[in-house]
């Protein structure tokens, strides 16, 4: 685990990015004060896959009936 300034963190940030891409700990820290934390990112996000959904959901003719006046009140507020 490596400890930088802010100013450091400013001027070597490239490298710093390096580091924490291999696997190493970056804190940044104002004077004495650590602020954050450089780490990867190692998790991806998984695709949306169009039609995922499909057939789970239904929308039938009570859809398309008027809200209630105590329910679009409440979205008025």
């Amino acid at each position: 685990m490596s400890t930088y300034t802010l100013y450091n963190a400013k001027t070597h940030l490239s490298n710093l990015v390096e580091q924490a891409c291999a696997g190493e700990e970056v804190i940044i820290a104002k004077g004495k004060l650590p602020l954050v934390k450089l780490v990867a990112i190692s998790e991806s996000r998984p695709q949306r896959r169009f039609g995922a959904m499909k057939g789970q959901a239904r929308v039938d003719d009570a859809f398309f009936d008027p809200l209630p006046d105590d329910e679009l009140d409440a979205w008025a507020q």
